[in-house]
Parts: C-alpha cells; sequence; structure tokens
C-alpha cells in the first residue's frame, strides 16, 4: 500500500476539492438514509399502526434512544393526522422524501464532479512530472530500457492509476461513510438484527483480502507485456523498410504475436479474479439477507418485539449496505491491480539522476581559453572505450578525430556533453572540471551536430528555434541562409512553417543535416561538437553541408568526428585513436609525412 498512498500525494495540491468532495459525499449519505427512513412514518400511516400518544417521551440516554425516537414520531404523527388527516401528512412526506431523493442526487454529481477534477488534475500532474523526469535522465538509462516500456508507463499506467487508484478515493471515502451510517441506524432500529450483519463482516474481509492478494502478479506481469507491445510497435514502424526488405514479415509478427499472447495470458488471469468481487458480494449479500428475513420474521411473529414497518424499512436500509459493500470490494481489488502500475511508474520517478548537478556546481557563462581532457578514462560497462587519454583544445582551434569504428571518438563527443561523466581523470573547461559546472551552463556553450539529424514532427520554424527560442526572423532567416538551407526551406509548401513530419521524413537528408546546423547556428555556442555529420550524405549533399559547416565553424572550437578524411584537412589539429588512446597527433601535412596510422586510412579512402 505504500506506493499506493505515494501516489496519493500527487492529489494534495488539490486540497480545497478534496474537501468540498468529502463535503458532498457526506450530504448524498445524509440524503440518501434520510429518503429511506422517512418510509416509517409513510407505513405506519398505510398500517394504521401509530399509537395515540398525548406528549412524547423525555430523552433518558443513549440507551433509551429507540424509544425515544418512536415517541416523538407517533406524537407528531397523531397530532398532524387529527389537525389535516391522513391523506394531507401522507402527501407531506412524500413531498420530503421527493426532496431528499433530489437532493442525493444533486449532491452526488457535485461530488463526482469534483472527485473528476481531481482525478484528471492527479492523472495530468503525474504525466508531467513523468516527462520531466525522462528529459532529466542521462542517455545511459536509456540505452538499458526499452523505449516502448517508457511510453507505456507514461500513458498505459498512467490511466490504469486513475482508473483504479484515484477512482476508489470515492468508493473509500462514499462507501464506509454508508455503510456505518446505515449500520447505526440499523443498530436503533434493531440490535437483534444488526448482530447477525456484524457477524458476517470479518468472513467477507477474509474473502475479499485472500482474493485480492492473488490478483497484484498478473497484473504486474501483464503491465510488463503491454510495454513490450509498444516498444515493439515502436521498432517495428521504425524498422519497417529493413522487415521489407528483408522480407522478414512473417518472423515479426511472429515475434509480436508471442508478445501479445502473453499479455492476453496474464490479462485474462487479472479479470477473472477481479469479476470473482461482484458474485462474491452477492452472494454473501443473499446470505445476510435471507438470516434477516428469517430472524425478523420470528421477532414479528412470535416475540412481538418488532414492528412491521420497522423491518420493511429495515431491509431496505439494509439494501444500502451491499452496493457500498460490492463497491469496496471492487475498489480493493483495482488498488491491489493499480499497485503494479503505481509500482512501474514511481520506478522511474525514483531513478537517481548520476548527472544532477551538485550542490556547489558554479555557473559559467563564457568559454574563455581551453578544454583539456586529462587522464581521462571511461566504460560503458566492462570494456574500457577511453584509456588514460590527454587532450588540449585550445579555444578557437579545430580539432578533428579520427579512427576507425570503436575507437572512442564518439564517446569523447558525449564527454564533452556530458551525456557521461568520466569513470578517471577529469574533463575541464577554463581549468574547471565540467562535474563543477552547472550542467545547463555547460550545455549552452556547446553546439551538437550529430550523424543522425534529429528534428521533430513540427514546423521548420520550431524546430529551428530550439536552438534560440527568443530568435527574430531576421536571425531566423540568417541562420539558415549560412546553413545554405533558406532556398530550399522557401520552396516547401509554407516556407518556415512547413511541418516537416515524424523526424523530418518528408525531407531529404542532406535537407535535415543542414537544418540542424541551422539550428546550432541558431544558439551560436561558442564551442562545436559534430559528429560524423556528413558521413551519410550524398556528394553534392555534402558539399552544401560541409560549406555550411566551415561557415559555422570560423572563429569557433569545434570538435570534429570524421569518416571523409577529405573534409578535415584543414584541421588545426588531427588526433588518430585506436582502441582508445591517441596514437598520432599533428597536422594533415605532418601527419601525412610520418607515414604512419593516419596516412594509410587516406590512402585507403583515395583508392
Amino acid at each position: 500500500m505504500s506506493h499506493y498512498f505515494r501516489i496519493l500525494r500527487y492529489a494534495l495540491p488539490y486540497r480545497r476539492k478534496i474537501f468540498t468532495s468529502v463535503l458532498f459525499n457526506i450530504l448524498t449519505v445524509f440524503f440518501s438514509l434520510g429518503s429511506i427512513t422517512i418510509l416509517i412514518p409513510v407505513l405506519k400511516i398505510l398500517f394504521q399502526n401509530t399509537p395515540p400518544t398525548e406528549a412524547p417521551a423525555p430523552y433518558q440516554g443513549i440507551d433509551q434512544l429507540k424509544p425515544w425516537l418512536e415517541s416523538h414520531l407517533n406524537f407528531y404523527i397523531t397530532h398532524w393526522m387529527s389537525e389535516y388527516g391522513p391523506q394531507k401528512i401522507l402527501m407531506a412526506i412524500l413531498a420530503v422524501a421527493t426532496t431528499f431523493f433530489l437532493l442525493k442526487n444533486l449532491f452526488r454529481y457535485l461530488g463526482s464532479t469534483s472527485l473528476t477534477y481531481i482525478k484528471n488534475g492527479v492523472e495530468r500532474d503525474l504525466r508531467n512530472v513523468i516527462h520531466q523526469k525522462i528529459l532529466e535522465l542521462p542517455p545511459a538509462y536509456f540505452s538499458e530500457k526499452r523505449k516502448g516500456d517508457l511510453i507505456a508507463r507514461l500513458t498505459t499506467d498512467v490511466l490504469e492509476i486513475q482508473w483504479a487508484l484515484l477512482s476508489s478515493i470515492q468508493r473509500m471515502i462514499q462507501d464506509p461513510l454508508m455503510i456505518l451510517s446505515t449500520l447505526v441506524l440499523l443498530i436503533i432500529l434493531s440490535p437483534k438484527l444488526t448482530l447477525f450483519v456484524t457477524i458476517l463482516i470479518p468472513v467477507t474481509g477474509f474473502v475479499i483480502t485472500t482474493v485480492g492478494n492473488s490478483l497484484k502478479r498478473p497484473s504486474a506481469k501483464a503491465k510488463i507485456e503491454s510495454g513490450k507491445l509498444l516498444a515493439h510497435v515502436e521498432e517495428h514502424i521504425g524498422g519497417l523498410p529493413i522487415i521489407q526488405s528483408y522480407v522478414a514479415e512473417k518472423r515479426i509478427q511472429k515475434s509480436f504475436e508471442e508478445t501479445n499472447q502473453r499479455h492476453f495470458h496474464f490479462m485474462n488471469q487479472t479479470l477473472y479474479r477481479r469479476e470473482l468481487s461482484s458474485p462474491i458480494s452477492e452472494v454473501l449479500g443473499s446470505l445476510v439477507i435471507i438470516v434477516i428475513v428469517w430472524f425478523g420474521s420470528n421477532l414479528i411473529l412470535q416475540s412481538n418485539t418488532l414492528q412491521p414497518e420497522i423491518f420493511i424499512t429495515y431491509i431496505v436500509l439494509f439494501y444500502q449496505i451491499i452496493n457500498p459493500a460490492k463497491s469496496i470490494s471492487t475498489a480493493i481489488y483495482d488498488i491491489k491491480r493499480g499497485q503494479a502500475s503505481s509500482e512501474r511508474i514511481l520506478s522511474v520517478l525514483d531513478t537517481p539522476n548520476t548527472l544532477a548537478d551538485a550542490p556547489d556546481a558554479l555557473p559559467k557563462r563564457s568559454f574563455d581559453h581551453s578544454l583539456a581532457f586529462k587522464g581521462v578514462s571511461f566504460r560503458y560497462q566492462e570494456k574500457w572505450v577511453v584509456r588514460n587519454l590527454d587532450l588540449l583544445i585550445p579555444k578557437g582551434k579545430t580539432i578533428a578525430l579520427v579512427g576507425q569504428s570503436g575507437s572512442g571518438k564518439t564517446t569523447m563527443a558525449n564527454l564533452l556533453n556530458r551525456f557521461y561523466d568520466v569513470v578517471e581523470g577529469s574533463l575541464e573547461m577554463d581549468g574547471i572540471d565540467v562535474r563543477k559546472i552547472r550542467i545547463h551552463d555547460l550545455r549552452r556553450m556547446i553546439g551538437y551536430i550529430s550523424q543522425d539529424p534529429i528534428l521533430f514532427n513540427d514546423t521548420i520554424r520550431n524546430n529551428l528555434l530550439l536552438g534560440n527560442e527568443f530568435a527574430t526572423e531576421a536571425q531566423l532567416v540568417e541562420a539558415a541562409r549560412i546553413a545554405n538551407a533558406h532556398d530550399f526551406i522557401l520552396a516547401t509548401e509554407q516556407g518556415y512553417d512547413t511541418l516537416i513530419g515524424d523526424r523530418g521524413m518528408k525531407l531529404s537528408g542532406g535537407q535535415r543535416q543542414r537544418l540542424t546546423i541551422a539550428r546550432a547556428v541558431l544558439k551560436n555556442p561558442p564551442i562545436l561538437v559534430l559528429d560524423e555529420a556528413t558521413s551519410a550524405l550524398d556528394s553534392e549533399s555534402e558539399r552544401l553541408v560541409q560549406d555550411a559547416l566551415e561557415k559555422i565553424m570560423a572563429n569557433r572550437t569545434s570538435v570534429v568526428i570524421a569518416h571523409r578524411l577529405s573534409t578535415i584537412q584543414h584541421a588545426d589539429e588531427i588526433v588518430v585513436m585506436r582502441e582508445g588512446r591517441i596514437i598520432e597527433q599533428g597536422n594533415h601535412h605532418a601527419l601525412m609525412e610520418l607515414g604512419g596510422e593516419y596516412s594509410k586510412l587516406v590512402e585507403l579512402q583515395a583508392f
């Protein structure tokens, strides 16, 4: 239940709405019971079972509450009937009963709408908090998780909490109140009959708890399989060209159907148990009714200690307990089922952010003289990908990183962006360890252009403004011109307001890459990190992108990871890497004269 109460904390900002909802639920219970209890005087008039009472009995304590209430009721009925006649009194009582019914439903509606606002508000807030947490977590977290599973937690699991957990709030407020209030009235009407009701309550609770505990495990497994389903769909849509090209539709469909079948199995287990709540409550309620009818009949026919109108009202009141009891049992099942979703959501929210700012992190607004790798070593898991690396990157210089795949080039770019922290050694900016700089300040000074141009399903304008949301129209156009993107943007349907589709798929690869360059230009950072930004382009697109890159790199500190060595021959310094270590370092001409690894790579590409 700890997860349940943690989720309920998100309802605390809605205290006022909670108070009004509770108030309306109390009024609902009051008018609901009042509309039934008023049957007693109606039945007394119809049965002509009102003994003449000249004066009501005085109050003599709580143990004499029932005789006191009966004497007052008999006195007023006798008095009013003698003055107005039974027909008018009956109509007046029915008018009061009608008013009670109307007020009961009015307050029930008001209580439900108040709770609806709370439920939807908590659902919205949970989504906001989860999404914010996802944006804060380091990339390493997502390399170990399926994206579809995270999407399921943000959507399906939050809906499950709204439906299963938060919807149970009303049932756990109104229904126990209805049961307790009704029990009080039943005790007043007939303590002996009520004894039979209380005997069955522990049995009911035991059965409900037993079934509820058996529900949680299948529900948790169903949530896991639901996340896998979304992950499969996300992967299959993204990889559809490959799937179709390799004629792998049947194999992929089989994999999906296996996961879908497991989800089907666990959902059946969950719902089979949930559906037990209503039949169990119905059976238990019917047994109690049978006992009440049998015992109440004896009290009327044999001992004459119970009046017929009291007995009929008692039965009607007891029926008011059955539905709340069934509702509470369903709520308990829902809470058990919602526990699985709560755990999955809280596991994301409780994930520590290993890249969070240190308490003494320093603000930094400018890049002044250098970046320095000092004895840097890094590993993703067990295998070291960078070992004891030393490299100085002076301000205003262009440093190119080259080497075979797996040599550690991209890892260095990730460390510069502080997507990961170094394991050994230090990475410093202007002599300050980047771990002691506020992470947002560090990243504001870096423009990152990756090999895979990452764009969003939005307009060209909004994608560019990601670099600087306060940029003017003139700055936007200037950035596009520098990136050789302005002309093709104007050629699109709506210019800068054209929607570019999921990941920008309405554009060519070169156009997408030029937009990412324009976005970096608009950000105007002092440091550029280019991770093989032209390796996937055709010759014409590469020429346009390379021209754009040369413009943006002018007078900036640039770290260029290059696959095509022809694009970095004019770099101030070329660093050749192998297995996480620097094996050669110098400009193009010096390295060619050296005749080492770099010259071999150049000759291979030329060949």
